[in-house]
């Protein structure tokens, strides 16, 4: 019920409301006894009866907060309106029991705790109602055995909370399951995709590389052999990426590791990429607090960094500030990239680090599938905390290694 999807579902979910408002008709219509009354009573029942058909009807097609909330709501009054206009239905009071197990169908954990919370403060109004004020004893059903009754909704609403704990668990556990499966079809999809190019580039790449090394040789002028060293550098940069494919391919292959300063790492990163940010009117701020090392391979920081800095900048406004921090807590380095763009809807943040899934009218995708693999490689976590028109953090926690 949480989404009303296929034409499947939404056959199967129809079939059980129209079921439900049929007996919502039939207790209001066949052999009602205040049917020939209609007094205030019965016309509050029969506005919260077709008013709860309309939101369950609705439902399907605007699946908001907003309409949970209501038919949890029209719900409660319905019951507890059947309650009081019929006390000689001693099967109300059971119904009034097992409200909150509507909401688990939301399959929502704040909707649940609303209805648990909703229905302990209705039934406490009830008993206290029918205790100190009702003077006809016309819930006879609830007043033989007050205590008894009272004893039976705790233990009710205590079975209705562990089938709750445990069906939220099982939907935690597979959503895991179905995460793992995403992240590994997306590592099987970058392998093979590694092993279809990554010679082809690798080969033109070198002899590219090969002739700019020859012809900075040849140089005389420093601005020359320096505008050549950069060029080199940026082809060191794409064999890396290669590389990172290749690693994809043969996950297997063995780690080179080293203890890194994390706080020179990012400060190369950034100095590096502040003229990147001037070109869009960007500054980028550093904040490092305490010793931040880790285990890793200062290359794959770096190019790591490199890739979130640089989308941070590309998503921010003219002007926008990009902040990168650091820190220690909780034996994690704890590195976020914090920018002020447009931001990101929550689709968008699940699809990120899918193969040739970007956001840029340019971009490939390649660049975050690479820094998940970075992160996965050395034990660590990336996710991305993102709200339209305010802006993305990212934040990548890394184990921390001691000082000495």
């Amino acid at each position: 019920m949480k989404e009303i999807e296929s034409k499947l579902n939404k056959k199967i979910y129809y079939s059980i409301v129209w079921t439900v408002i049929a007996i919502i008709l039939t207790g209001l219509f066949a052999d009602n006894p205040r049917l020939n009354e209609f007094d205030l009573g019965y016309v509050f029942q029969l506005i919260t009866g077709f008013s709860l058909s309309v939101c369950l009807l609705l439902y399907p097609k605007k699946e908001t907060d907003l309409i949970r909330i209501c038919i949890i709501v029209l719900a409660s009054i319905y019951f507890y309106t059947l309650f009081l206009l019929y006390p000689e239905t001693s099967s109300n009071f059971i119904l009034l029991c097992f409200i909150p197990a509507l909401s688990i169908l939301f399959f929502n954990s704040k909707l649940f705790y609303f209805s648990l919370y909703l229905n302990a403060i209705l039934i406490l109004i009830l008993f206290t109602y029918v205790l100190c004020v009702s003077n006809d004893h016309a819930y006879v059903n609830l007043e033989l055995d007050l205590i008894g009754n009272f004893i039976n909704f705790i233990a009710s609403q205590v079975i209705v909370y562990f089938i709750f704990h445990l069906t939220n668990a099982r939907m935690k556990q597979q959503q895991i399951y179905y995460e793992q499966i995403q992240q590994s079809e997306r590592l099987k999809t970058s392998g093979q995709l590694a092993a279809a190019v990554a010679h082809e580039i690798r080969n033109p790449i070198t002899v590219v590389k090969g002739f700019l090394q020859l012809f900075r040789e040849e140089q005389t002028s420093l601005e020359r052999k320096r505008h050549f060293n950069l060029m080199i550098d940026e082809l060191n940069t794409a064999e890396q990426v290669i590389s990172q494919f290749l690693s994809m391919a043969k996950p297997e292959q063995e780690k080179i590791t080293e203890i890194v300063d994390v706080r020179e790492v990012l400060q190369s990163v950034t100095d590096l990429l502040h003229s990147y940010g001037l070109l869009h009117d960007n500054r980028i701020e550093l904040k490092v607090k305490g010793d931040c090392k880790t285990s890793a391979n200062i290359i794959e920081l770096k190019q790591l960094f490199i890739n979130l800095i640089k989308n941070a900048i590309e998503a921010s406004k003219i002007g926008d500030l990009v902040v990168v921090s650091a820190e220690v807590e909780n034996d994690f380095v704890i590195i976020k990239v914090i920018d002020r763009g447009r931001g990101m809807s929550e689709a968008e943040v699940a699809s990120l680090g899918t193969p040739f899934y970007s956001l840029k009218s340019k971009g490939t995708g390649l660049g975050l599938m690479i820094c998940y693999n970075i992160v996965e490689k050395y034990n660590g976590i990336i996710d991305f905390e993102s709200k339209q028109g305010e802006g993305t953090t990212a934040t990548i926690r890394f184990p921390a290694v001691n000082k000495n």
